[in-house]
């Protein structure tokens, strides 16, 4: 299992938008994005996402960290 990454917000968000994901709203920092068939996620757009973060973020996208680590190198 590799490592979780330390990434910015809107490295997270190009990748999810390689799955069909896309911004729905954006409210200060923290954009909004939907998919046709997954659930909604938020992510914040800072420099560095934590790890715990990311996590959930990824939990939530339904991917696992080998999937986002192969959509981020695709």
């Amino acid at each position: 299992m590799p490592k979780v990454p330390l990434l910015s917000g809107e490295t997270i968000i190009k990748v999810l938008e390689k799955i069909g994901y896309f911004q729905t709203r954006q409210r200060g920092s923290h954009v909004r994005l939907k998919h046709e068939t997954r659930r909604a996620v938020t992510v914040p757009d800072y420099k560095t996402i934590g790890k715990g973060l990311l996590r959930k973020i990824l939990r939530d996208a339904e991917l696992t960290v080998e999937e986002f680590v192969y959509l981020m190198e695709k």
